[in-house]
């Protein structure tokens, strides 16, 4: 992918009031999609200190400490999605806050394209608390399922985050 197709977009949490951020995360997170043109998310059910909320988002996560970009995208995608990917290049870095835990967040964005599926390796979180599950959607009903979902404060953030990435890969892969 050319250089010029990353975006770098910096975000301030308007839902909760800001009192201090006391950490910043590294987190890999990916647009994925198969050769049919479908987009492969992550359903989160939750009900914690953000909200009870049913939320869209990209599979991914926090980067081990020592651990490469492209491995811990691999490796999330593996136990969350169950799938073995091929990386097609970077989308870019959207810097977000969650006022309400204090965190700063630091989301390195990939193109993906699945190459297979197998068992997925979920957290007993993700499993539990999250109740995550695989979204398999074409691209304008990825659009609907973020806007609808953004009805809620984390659903707000999580579609301001992630809408301007889904919309630059769709560019990406029409070219």
């Amino acid at each position: 992918m050319e250089k010029d197709t990353e975006i770098y977009l910096e975000l301030r949490d308007d839902q909760w009031p800001f009192t201090y951020t006391d950490h910043d995360r590294q987190i890999v997170r990916a647009i994925v999609v198969d050769d049919e043109g479908w987009f492969y998310f992550v359903r989160a059910r939750r009900d914690d200190e953000f909200g009870c909320a049913v939320l869209i988002e990209t599979s991914g996560g926090g980067v081990e400490p020592g651990e490469e970009l492209e491995s811990a995208i691999r490796r999330e995608l593996r136990e969350e999605l169950g799938a073995e990917v091929e990386i097609l290049g970077s989308l870019g870095l959207v810097s977000d806050y969650y006022n309400l835990i204090h965190r700063h967040n630091l989301n390195h964005y990939f193109l993906c394209r699945v190459r297979s599926f197998g068992a997925r390796h979920l957290t007993e979180d993700e499993q539990s608390c999250f109740h995550l599950s695989t979204l398999r959607l074409r691209y304008d009903e990825a659009v609907r399922e973020y806007e609808a979902r953004a009805c809620t404060r984390i659903g707000k953030l999580i579609a301001a985050r992630e809408l301007p990435i889904l919309r630059l890969a769709r560019r990406v892969l029409q070219r």
